[in-house]
């Protein structure tokens, strides 16, 4: 199958780009390389420099390169962020993702697989999350990805559009090769590994007072490789699935205290951490329920001890400062 993954030459999208390739799949990847450097570009797929807004070349890329599915991760994803510019996540996120959408429609391209986020959640009153869970985003990144996910099963009515929407939970560690590497950076564990190489004096902890165990925020880390084969199951089911919604995640939760104190036992570091108020936004505790994949998709993480995520993280961080 030729596939056109959006974002591609990201953490993720990359990483399921190498996945896709050697399971046989024809890639092309199509990425603005506005957090990425063309360093990044993975050897292999075509790549093709452009925005997801860009509709006409969407349409010529689709023609041209005969595309028969579409992974869409290219997104802002910065809760933070969104909370100071809450414009650019419904511009980049949602907007541009209507765009892709009636460019796949105007070229008939009728699976998509739709990075989406657990975010969409907010505060969840019961844990572990199910797919079934209230939707009420603390955030306007959680809003911009739900927007998009209210707009999809009207698309798969009027117009036969397939869709999975792959609600991620923290995403971490790293394959041969490829790791997570933003420009900024803003994810904890890149951000540990960092004080451990040096690059860091410390690690900030935002917030220490919510009602969890330590008071600081629980999160489910799932691991990329896990987290790229859900992927291309779910591309798989689209030839029988019209629609799909699916949480990914290991089901279990580590508070920001436990992944420094996995940190420092990987490295051997001591990772000095410097204690900040809360940040807006942020839900104190955001544990999946992976069941509904497992029993459809057929899908099961490998990686769910945290110290075996970090530590793969961890090798890759050290051959990339060599």
């Amino acid at each position: 199958m030729n596939v056109l993954i959006t974002g591609g030459v990201g953490y993720i999208g990359g990483t399921v780009a190498k996945l896709l390739m050697e399971a046989g799949h024809g890639v092309v990847i199509y990425d603005n390389l506005c957090h990425s450097q063309r360093s990044a570009v993975p050897l292999g797929p075509v790549f093709i420099e452009g925005d997801v807004n860009d509709r006409a070349k969407l349409e010529a890329v689709f023609h041209e390169q005969e595309i028969e599915a579409v992974l869409h991760f290219a997104a802002l994803i910065e809760a933070g962020e969104s909370m100071l510019q809450p414009e650019l996540y419904f511009s980049n996120n949602t907007a541009s993702t209507l765009g892709l959408l009636q460019a796949m429609v105007s070229a008939g391209v009728k699976k998509l697989v739709f990075s989406s986020t657990a975010a969409v959640y907010g505060e969840p009153e019961i844990t572990p999350i199910r797919e079934d869970a209230a939707l009420r985003p603390t955030n306007p990144y959680g809003e911009s990805k739900l927007l998009v996910e209210q707009m999809l099963p009207w698309l798969h009515r009027i117009h036969g559009l397939r869709y999975a929407s792959l609600r991620y939970f923290n995403v971490a560690g790293a394959i041969a090769g490829r790791g997570e590497a933003h420009e900024p950076e803003s994810h904890l564990v890149p951000l540990v590994l960092d004080v451990a190489l040096g690059r860091r004096k410390n690690i900030r902890i935002y917030g220490t007072d919510y009602p969890t165990p330590d008071g600081t925020c629980i999160r489910d880390y799932i691991h990329v490789r896990d987290l790229a084969e859900a992927h291309i199951l779910a591309l798989a089911a689209l030839e029988h699935q019209g629609r799909m919604i699916y949480n990914l995640g290991n089901g279990r939760g580590f508070s920001v205290r436990q992944v420094v104190e996995s940190a420092r036992r990987v490295t051997g570091h001591p990772i000095p951490v410097e204690e900040t108020p809360r940040r807006p936004g942020d839900p104190a505790i955001l544990v999946a329920s992976s069941d509904k994949a497992m029993q459809e998709l057929g899908w099961k993480p490998h990686y769910t001890n945290l110290d075996a995520i970090i530590s793969s993280a961890w090798e890759w961080h050290q051959i990339r400062y060599q």
